[in-house]
């Protein structure tokens, strides 16, 4: 603030007045609160290492899982009917490739750009035979089938008894008065190219989990 004053001799003099304030000294932070500063920083930066690591692994056994559905062990979904009562339609299973096959073994394969599932009754060199009841013999035998409900000659046009050709495999569906198969020419028999897997395991619904 200035302030005038008229001297003796007749001047005048302006005195200033400091409007200024005085600023406080900064206080600095104690040892502990640097300390506790400093531990956050480091425990945000591990937090941030923790979040990255986990959408790593995350991400890996994402892209592991789908590489061996798709070259070790196909998830497939069920269609259609021709598997009732072992297989429902909606039902999703895992199948494992594989080249050697048993009586009896559900296998999917390749049909016509779908894929087919059923189950082996018999392989190559083999015959298969089915009397008018619907039992099905091979080499003779009669086959002991506890997975089925019914037993249907079904929808048949082959030429009985059958020899499976070399490299195939002969199919029949569980429900055999509707499945088409290889009873049927428009099916055949199928061979090792066509083959996904066998069917191993249901996985949906959660209520009916369990083997095949």
């Amino acid at each position: 603030m200035a302030k005038a004053e008229v001297r003796k001799d007749g001047s005048t003099a302006v005195k200033i007045k400091s409007t200024r304030r005085r600023i406080p000294a900064p206080v600095l932070p104690s040892e502990e609160e640097i300390q506790e500063a400093y531990d956050q920083c480091v425990n945000r930066g591990r937090f941030r290492n923790s979040v990255r690591s986990t959408i790593f692994i995350l991400v890996v056994v994402a892209a592991v899982a789908v590489l061996i559905s798709i070259l070790v062990m196909p998830v497939l979904r069920i269609y259609g009917q021709s598997m009732n009562d072992t297989l429902s339609s909606g039902d999703l299973v895992l199948s494992i490739r594989g080249s050697s096959f048993e009586t009896g073994d559900v296998i999917a394969f390749y049909y016509n750009n779908n894929i087919l599932v059923k189950r082996a009754i018999a392989n190559s060199g083999d015959w298969v035979d089915i009397d008018e009841a619907g039992h099905v013999y091979v080499n003779n035998t009669q086959i002991d089938e506890p997975y089925l409900n019914n037993i249907s000659y079904g929808n048949t046009n082959i030429s009985l008894p059958y020899q499976v050709p070399e490299g195939k495999i002969f199919v029949m569906g569980d429900n055999r008065d509707v499945s088409i198969d290889s009873r049927n020419t428009s099916i055949g028999c199928v061979s090792s190219e066509q083959i996904v897997g066998k069917i191993f395991f249901r996985i949906w619904p959660f209520s009916k989990i369990s083997p095949i």
